[in-house]
């Protein structure tokens, strides 16, 4: 009698871990658009910072409906064209319904019957004051606890801080993309700490030429930099890495520049306004940049210090960290 009543709580467990556990079913979302009676409106899923549109309707006399089969819960994004604001909404197996105010101004969307979306708004207002751990234990089992510990928190822990919260979230989030992409990125992020060697890697130069990162080490010390045009305080740190290079580059001081933008001119104007004279590669590729994934990179600008050995000495140190850093190295 007593393995009967154990089996039992154990299959009333997993049963409330399914129901919890991310499924692909048919959406019943509804919308209204106040400022448009016709037209045509895009669902984008949100995929590791990225919108990636994955089906589209039309809209009548106001009014649109989607049934796509998608994985829920999960967060997702409504858009009328490219440059439209996303409407984003955290999206779950019951029947939800958009109501949009203007076509041009997203954030004026009302969105009825989420219970993850209405977390998601009210946490939002709080979470400045929550810390991760703080933020998870509120609701362990919601999507919007992985959401914000990968997009929010993350960036600010170690990848052992990392694997402590994730082991505060519910069982059923561990097979989450924000779980996933976190578990590879504690793997990638331990493999590039100080005292660990350089990872190798090739990208393509401005002039559209194959780059090998190894081939630039041994020679002394190496400025991995990690930026974008588009990033706008990787822009404004750009003069004290200028001023580091002028500095000590008779001394041997190289820098290596990776950008993660996506037009080669924004990125030639860059390069060309900020003086940036020194080897600068990009796959255009955004996020998506094979140098960026292998070296574990989750924000810009971020950088590796590396010596002439090809070990990593130091990581993402910026403004007078890094002229102290250069000096305690080069001397006056």
């Amino acid at each position: 009698m007593k393995n009967k009543h154990t089996l039992l709580v154990v299959l009333m467990l997993l049963l409330v871990e399914q129901a919890s556990a991310q499924k692909i079913t048919s959406l019943r979302l509804t919308g209204k658009v106040n400022s448009l009676k016709e037209g045509k409106i895009y669902i984008q899923r949100y995929d590791n910072k990225l919108f990636k549109t994955i089906d589209s309707t039309l809209i009548k006399n106001g009014r649109f409906s989607f049934t796509t089969k998608v994985e829920l819960p999960e967060l997702y994004a409504l858009k009328f064209n490219e440059e439209s604001y996303p409407i984003q909404l955290f999206l779950e197996d019951t029947p939800i319904e958009v109501i949009i105010q203007s076509a041009e101004k997203g954030d004026r969307a009302v969105i009825k019957g989420s219970r993850a979306q209405a977390y998601f708004e009210k946490s939002s207002k709080e979470q400045r004051g929550l810390t991760a751990k703080q933020f998870i234990e509120a609701d362990p089992k919601s999507i919007v606890a992985a959401y914000a510990l990968f997009r929010n928190y993350s960036y600010n822990l170690s990848p052992d801080e990392i694997e402590e919260h994730i082991n505060l979230l519910d069982v059923s989030l561990q097979q989450t993309q924000y779980v996933r992409i976190l578990k590879d990125l504690i793997v990638k992020q331990r493999a590039v700490l100080p005292g660990n060697k350089a990872l190798d890697f090739v990208s393509t130069d401005s002039e559209g030429n194959k780059v090998r990162f190894s081939e630039h080490l041994g020679k002394g010390y190496v400025f991995l930099d990690f930026w974008a045009a588009w990033c706008g305080p990787c822009r404004r740190e750009n003069p004290n890495i200028v001023a580091a290079f002028q500095k000590y580059k008779d001394k041997g001081f190289q820098i290596f520049g990776v950008s993660l933008d996506k037009k080669k001119e924004d990125w030639l104007k860059a390069i060309k306004d900020d003086g940036l004279n020194w080897t600068q590669v990009s796959d255009l590729a955004y996020w998506d940049s094979e140098a960026t994934a292998l070296y574990g990179v989750r924000f810009i600008p971020s950088n590796f210090l590396i010596d002439e050995n090809g070990v990593i000495v130091a990581r993402n140190i910026r403004g007078e960290a890094l002229q102290q850093k250069l000096k305690e190295l080069y001397g006056e």
